[in-house]
């Protein structure tokens, strides 16, 4: 495995080398249609004049040389496969070698494809073609067979491309040459049939001002080739100086919206860590130019709406995610503008990709920010509309199926309840996902040099973390064994829970005593509790509380003297690990945090046993540490900073940000197990609440507490995000976050944590199951990556890269 390690560490280094100072477009993939477009240009004044050699040879030169194995251009789905976009983009490309009679093995192997896959991509889309590609896709067939290009289409499709002319008639037949439908016929210009009466001054009179034909390459290429426009060419000029080889699906691109994506794409990966200092250098760049942005002073386009929209809220996530203080307003000033929300409305699918970012803006929102609740609301009706089946069933549906997959796995698991490692994972296997931003046929996405390079390290990552979990799992495994936990005989054995959940909601470069020591206290509290509520008499419970209290078991037997001796060794390792590292006696105060613990479950089973009821405020007094949140975060944080004892960090003397920890996960619990606690005779706040207001069902009372579940959320992020909110060191809050949303995991929808099977294919996929990534090339050779593991000590190894307190900071899902 250490060979896995040092070839991360290289990649690494390899990749930043490649970032330093690069042209940020050299991150955006190149579009092979619009490249094509580009090399179809003849320099020649008078079109009839013979060929010599095309005005963008560099565009040619592209198209040669970045022909796929498979025979086609074009954009591949999150498995490597080519998508319907290949089908056009491959047309286009074998148009322009033609054109210049180079490239006949090319123009052989692409007319291949093309004849091979037809069917199978038009089949799958039947009656649910993209509007552009309904467009484009005949228009390339006719300037093939202008060329003098033989197409051979198997004859039981000639039906099914009959219909694909009959829908593009329809549109050409119903739609204005510039309205209001996004993007507009006239930027298809290069694909509209030479029937279709187009006029030069059609064509000038919607010129940008950059020259351009609505920021399409494509477009612009036919524009020039048919009124021979100098601003045209300028613009083309410009375009091919800035991407000397293949150009992008429109242009130009704002470049602060690429070094955004590429950062969102670092977090994404789970490759954050690596990172920092770039990730941190372009934030702070961004968040000063975020607060001094001019808003619009009413509203453009619907490209160019959609595109602001996409960046200013992913701006807001990653700045607030990063402690910025930011202010939601860039974004919701277009959803402010009724004008706007009408187009958003009207054209849905279009805004799609837009909507999704705005929704896991608000993932951040803090208390009392009403707006952000209204553009939640809103975004989640849009997305909810774009994922109806009357959309799906709709021709001109837009969006990719990668994107419709993120946009269910948000509404059905939202950010709160994810765990950050096996979000890297469901990002790194959809291998697709890495858009920028709409375009005019397809979307902008990262380049594919950068994303394999990327993918690999990404790869490597997950698999090292995989490798260092086992090896930690084991080893809980076996304290867990030793100290008699694993075999009580009652209750719940969650040895194997407690130690995915940790490991799979912090990040790695946390020191593995942290999440070794966390997932121990998490074993320890969950045996102690099942003995206070199902299998201790009160005597027994009385003395061990007792026993607690002195720090002395020596009048302990049978399970009470098992629980007290694993806690005792417990303690007494993460004072030696304190008091090696950071030279800090904490004993006493894990005594006391961990007596205060056992006497709250106490004090629950004396209620439970007795029946006796109390308020809501004087069980929430008791529960919120009975849940033991803290008791588990507290002392694990004191491994890396000692110094929150120096915070006022006392049993009963919490700051909020503790206080709301101990509180969230006690209602999430209280609302996925009352009908258990019912039945068993206890009590828990949603059950006092119908106690206490006769009136209510239980729907009332959940809603009663989910309600301050909200704001309670909200608090909490605002604490732990921003400075100013306590005393407590930033990576104590962090893990204050990481711990509640396991918590959110565990009991957000139902209760996972009391099933013994709800949780096995997760635990699976974060530590066993190899990653699902189809081409992705191998750090390190199977054969010697074998012998790495076998050679390697069973002890954990250590991830030595640096545990900067920003490397925690990569809790965002985009």
């Amino acid at each position: 495995m250490e060979l896995l390690h040092i070839s991360i560490r290289a990649l690494v280094k390899e990749i930043k080398d490649e970032m330093l100072d690069i042209d940020p477009y050299s991150f955006v993939s190149p579009s092979a249609y619009d490249t094509a477009w580009l090399a179809m240009i003849n320099p020649a004044a008078d079109s009839n004049e013979p060929l010599s050699s095309p005005m963008f040879k560099a565009c040619l030169d592209w198209v040669l040389n970045n022909q796929t194995e498979e025979g086609y251009w074009g954009e591949c789905d999150s498995h490597g496969n080519p998508t319907i976009e290949s089908l056009p983009a491959t047309l286009a490309c074998v148009i322009a070698l033609k054109k210049w009679n180079v490239g006949s093995k090319n123009i052989e192997r692409g007319l291949d494809f093309v004849h091979g896959n037809a069917e199978k991509h038009l089949g799958v889309t039947h009656d649910h073609f993209p509007r552009w590609f309904t467009i484009v896709f005949p228009g390339m067939i006719e300037l093939a067979h202008k060329a003098g290009l033989e197409l051979a289409f198997p004859s039981h499709l000639n039906e099914l491309l009959s219909d694909i002319f009959y829908q593009r008639q329809r549109i050409l037949e119903t739609e204005e040459l510039v309205d209001s439908q996004y993007p507009p016929l006239l930027s298809y210009i290069e694909a509209l049939p030479s029937s279709y009466d187009i006029s030069g001054e059609d064509i000038i009179m919607n010129l940008s001002g950059d020259g351009s034909l609505f920021q399409s390459p494509a477009a612009t290429a036919r524009a020039f080739m048919a009124t021979g426009k100098e601003e045209c060419l300028g613009y083309l000029e410009s375009l091919v100086g800035r991407c000397a080889t293949g150009v992008p699906p429109s242009y130009p691109l704002d470049e602060e919206l690429i070094k955004l994506c590429v950062v969102n794409q670092l977090q994404r990966l789970g490759l954050a860590d690596h990172f920092t200092h770039e990730i941190e250098a372009n934030l702070a760049q961004l968040y000063w130019n975020y607060n001094s942005q001019e808003p619009l002073a009413k509203p453009s386009s619907n490209p160019v709406i959609a595109t602001q929209l996409y960046k200013d809220s992913l701006a807001f996530r990653l700045l607030r995610m990063h402690g910025y203080s930011v202010s939601s307003w860039q974004f919701l000033r277009f959803l402010k503008n009724q004008e706007v929300r009408a187009r958003i409305e009207k054209d849905y699918q279009y805004f799609s990709s837009a909507m999704l970012n705005v929704y896991r803006a608000t993932d951040l929102m803090f208390l009392g920010e009403y707006e952000l609740e209204e553009a939640r609301s809103f975004s989640r009706k849009v997305i909810e509309k774009v994922l109806s089946k009357e959309t799906r069933d709709n021709k001109d549906n837009f969006r990719p199926i990668n994107l419709e997959k993120m946009m269910e796995n948000e509404l059905r698991n939202p950010w709160i309840a994810r765990l950050d490692h096996l979000e890297h994972r469901t990002w790194i296997e959809n291998r697709n996902s890495n858009i920028l931003c709409v375009g005019k046929g397809s979307f902008h996405r990262l380049s594919p040099v950068l994303t394999e390079k990327l993918m690999q390290l990404a790869v490597a990552d997950y698999e090292f973390r995989q490798f260092i979990y086992r090896n930690e799992l084991e080893e809980v495994e076996r304290w867990s064994r030793s100290r008699g936990l694993r075999d009580m005989g009652f209750g719940r054995e969650k040895t194997t829970y407690c130690y995915f959940a940790i490991a799979s909601s912090i990040p790695l470069p946390y020191d593995s005593d942290i999440r070794m020591m966390i997932a121990k206290s998490a074993i320890v509290v969950t045996v102690a509790d099942d003995f206070y509520d199902m299998e201790g008499s009160l005597d027994e419970l009385n003395s061990l509380t007792d026993a607690i209290g002195r720090w002395d078991a020596s009048r302990l037997r049978g399970h009470s003297k098992t629980i007290f001796d694993a806690l005792d060794d417990l303690v007494g390792e993460i004072v030696a690990k304190v008091l090696q590292h950071r030279g800090t006696d904490i004993t006493v105060f894990l005594q006391q945090i961990w007596y205060e613990t056992f006497a709250s479950w106490l004090e629950e089973a004396k209620w439970s046993r007795g029946g006796y009821l109390p308020s809501i405020d004087e069980y929430l007094g008791t529960g919120m540490i009975s849940i033991a949140a803290h008791t588990i975060i507290l002392p694990a944080s004191c491994l890396s900073n000692p110094s929150l004892i120096d915070c006022k960090v006392r049993p009963g003397e919490y700051e909020t940000v503790t206080k709301l920890l101990m509180l969230i996960p006690r209602l999430l619990n209280d609302i996925q197990s009352y009908q258990k606690e019912q039945e068993e005779g206890k009590m828990n706040c949603v059950l006092l609440y119908l106690k206490e207001n006769p009136g209510a069902d239980i729907e009332d009372s959940t809603a009663y507490v989910r309600q301050i579940l909200d704001k309670k959320w909200g608090e909490l992020l605002q604490h732990v995000l921003m400075d100013g909110f306590g005393d407590l060191p930033k990576p104590c809050k962090l893990l204050h976050l990481s711990c509640v949303k396991v918590f959110q995991m565990f009991f957000h929808s139902r209760n996972r944590f009391d099933s013994n099977t709800e949780m096995l294919q997760d635990i699976q996929k974060a530590i066993y199951i190899p990653l699902n990534v189809g081409t992705s090339k191998p750090l390190v050779p199977p054969q010697k990556e074998d012998q790495a593991i076998n050679s390697h000590s069973s002890q954990p190894s250590k991830y030595e890269i640096s545990r900067s307190s920003q490397l925690v900071l990569d809790l965002a899902t985009v």
